[in-house]
């Protein structure tokens, strides 16, 4: 029986019996406590728990769940896998166990031709809480299983809570026996390979207080409703009914791991034994099928990958499913074969994964790519390192696997991977002290930004007198009062003309940077001085320290004051700003809802946007997002603004920024309604043609998986425009040429460039090879083979002194030869060293050479035992580093 024939049963019978059919909820669940949706039950908690009033008394539902607590263990056992579908039927405070028993029996024994799945009643085995007689009585009398296969379980395996104070029940769980080939007789106390847990009733009946751990609890009373809340492991019970070895061999996830298999020419046998010469690999093809089909789930869900949260986990299985193709052999991008694979398995229960394909593999291929390069970089590095560990039988210090996260991309999981593989520990700890370290300096660096180093208690102090009232919103000048001034840290009486200080305020129409919106500037004066505002931050909530400079007079710590923001510079900020909504706005509508925010930076007259996405932007795709903008702006849309409850604003559909913190009341900033809808505590025009114009700069990678633009706004970007119009009068001018015909006058100039430089490049290397004859007359002897170190002067680059090392050591011929050649390229001194067979025998290493020449240059090499390369910085130093060649060879 299919996987879709299977759900399909499931929530036709228990329509049958009165329930609702609730769709499956996302794989991102809306429990702020739970990144993922790790259980059937999970959109039901507030039903459960009574926090909410259900809509329905009876519910039926398959859902979409991940969990990667076990990630290690997938496909070293028949039942872990990290995406899978769990079949449920709950009852808020309708039928109770008598129901819930009868239900599961008949589904699971009923024939085929009536609807069910067909189990052997004698294949069923059954445990119940230790203390629960009616859930046993109730088994005995609706079923006709015999006591024997009942068997009485403690609160660690029977008993169910949410690990908290409130509602929590005994369980009841039905096993199927597999057999006497998996394991001995004895019921699921005895063996719980042989004996497979196929569907859990939770009976959920008590209320519990004073909660200690999973079994330390007080059950201070039974609930008034009773619930219950059971859930089928659909890929078990598909293995079961497809007669398979394990949940990898179902339909919705044999194909990948065929698919697999055919790639890397490695035979797929079901080993499950540690000791079978096949478990290896076939472990590495399970891990492949199931990480694809949980990457190809999650981003269909909306997760994209990233460094934190979600994005983290998705990315940590794509580089996991890459990583175990690579060790089968297949070192190329395999995602384009294996994705469509996982999609046309999954696309009968969730067509979803087919409508969005498209959107789907554009960001697993691009995850996929990114990681390649992080490989190839990265594992030359670790490779090294892992053989000097083990040459000297010794860990993997913390300090290269830092380096390796921090240089190279490479994840600390990766190289923890790699290094067991090769049977070299890992010093984590130390690589987990230097991250927390990396951390510090961070969040010292912007404490610096933020505080000024200013001691933090003094604001907290500040800050107990109230919070500053912002009143920027409606005014740009206010009548307020100085309620702190601070220099040099500490809280000062009062400052003079030339003293830089900090003033907190009692009202401000200043706003101080936040939101990825940049500080105002602007005049504070009173009577007798007069502070220019250079700028404002925050460095506790809810307190504005405006950092200054007194300009003339003096002001005291309690003065009276009028504060007046740069006009012009906040309106272009707020050009600025609003503008980024609309190229937010602009990306989603192109590229798809996956390109959300990442962080922003806007400023007067100029904006700065990361956003979520896999690969480079064409220019194609630019104009249409610069096209789309300027659109937006001339259509005159009207920006409204509405403070409300975070879980209104929510359900209104408006953005908030992932991972920042909101309060229980947020400001919504609607750009034509819906069109751009998102929570913003910052400053916009108030209509969007007042942004005037738009000029997108460029696009760029920070990062795997995000990609940034920039662009002027309003005046900055008439300035931008009136810049390139200038230059290209002047190039014009230049080339004698109508600026249409432009692009083609400079690209045959570059044409005719290049091919002078090609020219120059082949009487270079003719140069190189006509001295090639006086250098072989120029070897000398050292220790028994044959060298030549020579000064090739001003060079191309490495390639030419490549081909003339190789060119020589042929020369040579078997006996034993060393060639060192170095040369200046651009300023920089580059060596390479090519040795022969019979040098090598001799105990002549190139990459040894190279490294000793490359450090008295100043720099550093390394390559091969038969050729290697290396720089430096100081080419006055070129004869001596061929000389310490020369001279190693000799006393080796």
């Amino acid at each position: 029986m299919k996987s879709q024939e299977i759900t399909k049963r499931w929530v036709d019978f228990f329509v049958s019996k009165g329930h609702t059919a609730v769709p499956s909820a996302s794989l991102v669940s809306s429990d702020p406590s739970l990144l993922f949706t790790v259980a059937g039950m999970v959109p039901f908690i507030p039903y459960l728990t009574a926090r909410e009033v259900p809509p329905y008394s009876r519910a039926t539902s398959v859902q979409k769940c991940i969990r990667t607590g076990d990630i290690e263990e997938v496909g070293k056992t028949a039942r872990h896998g990290t995406f899978f579908q769990m079949c449920g039927n709950f009852s808020f405070g309708d039928y109770f166990k008598e129901d819930a028993i009868k239900f599961a029996f008949e589904l699971l024994t009923s024939s085929v031709e009536a609807g069910g799945y067909g189990l052997p009643s004698e294949k069923l085995w059954v445990t119940v809480y230790e203390d629960d007689d009616e859930a046993r009585e109730l088994w005995l009398k609706n079923t006709g299983i015999p006591a024997e296969r009942i068997q009485r379980m403690g609160k660690e395996d029977n008993y169910w809570s949410t690990g908290q104070p409130g509602p929590a029940g005994p369980c009841s769980e039905i096993y199927y026996d597999r057999g006497p080939a998996y394991g001995i007789e004895g019921g699921p106390a005895a063996d719980d390979n042989r004996y497979v847990e196929i569907w859990n009733l939770v009976f959920m009946q008590y209320q519990i207080e004073n909660v200690r751990s999973k079994v330390e609890f007080d059950i201070v009373g039974e609930l008034p409703k009773k619930n219950i809340d059971t859930g089928l492991g659909m890929e078990r019970l598909a293995m079961i009914l497809q007669g398979v070895e394990n949940m990898y061999e179902t339909d919705q996830v044999r194909p990948v791991i065929d698919k697999a298999s055919g790639l890397s020419g490695r035979e797929y046998t079901s080993a499950e034994s540690a000791d079978d010469p096949h478990h290896t690999d076939d472990v590495r093809m399970r891990v492949v099928a199931d990480h694809v089909r949980s990457a190809l789930m999650l981003i269909a869900d909306g997760v994209t990958p990233s460094n934190e949260g979600r994005g983290y986990v998705l990315r940590r299985l794509i580089r996991r499913a890459v990583r175990s193709m690579r060790l089968l052999g297949v070192e190329e991008a395999c995602l384009p074969e294996l994705l469509p694979v996982s999609r046309d398995a999954m696309k009968g229960v969730y067509p979803v994964v087919e409508l969005e394909f498209d959107r789907i593999s554009r960001i697993a291929y691009a995850e996929e790519r990114a990681f390649l390069r992080t490989i190839a970089a990265g594992t030359a590095r670790l490779d090294e390192a892992v053989t000097q560990a083990k040459a000297g039988g010794s860990s993997l210090s913390g300090e290269e696997a830092f380096t390796l996260h921090d240089t190279y991309g490479f994840p600390i999981d990766l190289t923890l991977e790699m290094a067991e593989e090769a049977g070299v520990a890992v010093d984590e700890g130390q690589f987990r002290a230097l991250m927390q370290e990396q951390r510090q300096r961070a969040q010292a660096d912007a404490k610096s930004k933020k505080g000024g180093h200013a001691d933090l208690t003094v604001f907290r102090e500040v800050l107990a007198g109230g919070e500053t009232v912002f009143t920027g919103y409606d005014e740009l000048e206010s009548e307020s009062r100085v309620r702190a001034l601070l220099s040099g840290g500490s809280l000062a009486g009062h400052a003079s003309t030339g003293d830089e200080i900090e003033l907190v305020l009692a009202e401000t129409p200043f706003y101080a940077e936040a939101g990825g919106q940049a500080a105002d500037t602007g005049l504070i004066t009173g009577d007798g001085f007069v502070v220019e505002v250079l700028d404002v931050q925050r460095p506790v909530k809810g307190l504005s320290v405006h950092k200054a400079v007194v300009r003339e007079g003096e002001i005291a710590s309690d003065a009276l004051v009028h504060a007046a923001v740069d006009a012009e510079r906040r309106h272009a900020g707020e050009q600025a700003h609003t503008a980024t909504h609309l190229v937010h706005a602009a990306l989603r509508q192109i590229l798809g809802r996956e390109a959300t925010q990442r962080g922003s930076f806007n400023k007067a007259g100029y904006l700065r946007f990361d956003f979520a996405w896999g690969e480079q932007l064409s220019n194609a795709t630019k104009s249409e997002i610069e096209e789309v903008t300027n659109l937006a702006i001339r259509n005159n849309f009207r920006v409204d603004t509405k403070v409300m409850g975070l879980d209104d604003a929510k359900a209104l559909g408006a953005m908030a920024l992932f991972g920042e913190n909101y309060g229980s009341e947020v400001r919504v900033v609607e750009i034509d309604g819906a069109w751009s809808r998102e929570l913003c505590g910052g400053t916009h025009v108030a209509s969007t043609s007042r942004i005037g114009t738009l000029n997108l700069l460029g696009e760029q990678s920070v990062g795997s998986g995000n990609r940034r633009v920039e662009a002027f706004v309003g005046m900055e970007a008439f300035r931008h425009f009136a810049a390139e119009r200038a230059l290209v009068t002047e190039l014009s001018e230049m080339f004698k040429v109508p600026s249409n015909q432009l692009s083609e006058r400079i690209g045959a100039t570059l044409g005719k460039v290049k091919s002078l430089e090609k020219e120059l490049e082949r009487l270079r290397k003719e140069q190189l090879a006509a001295q090639a004859s006086s250098m072989l007359a120029a070897a000398v002897d050292a220790g028994g083979v044959k060298v030549i170190a020579h000064d090739a002067g001003q060079i191309g680059g490495a390639d030419d002194l490549r081909s003339l090392a190789l060119d020589l050591r042929t020369r040579l011929g078997s006996e034993a030869a060393a060639v060192a050649v170095a040369g200046e390229s651009g300023g920089r001194p580059v060596i390479l060293v090519a040795v022969n067979d019979a040098a090598r025998a001799e105990g002549v290493k190139a990459g040894a050479l190279v490294r000793l020449a490359a450090g008295i240059l100043g720099g550093g090499g390394g390559g091969k035992d038969d050729i290697a390369q290396g720089g430096g910085t100081d080419a006055g130093k070129i004869a001596a580093a061929l000389a310490a060649v020369v001279d190693a060879i000799r006393t080796r």
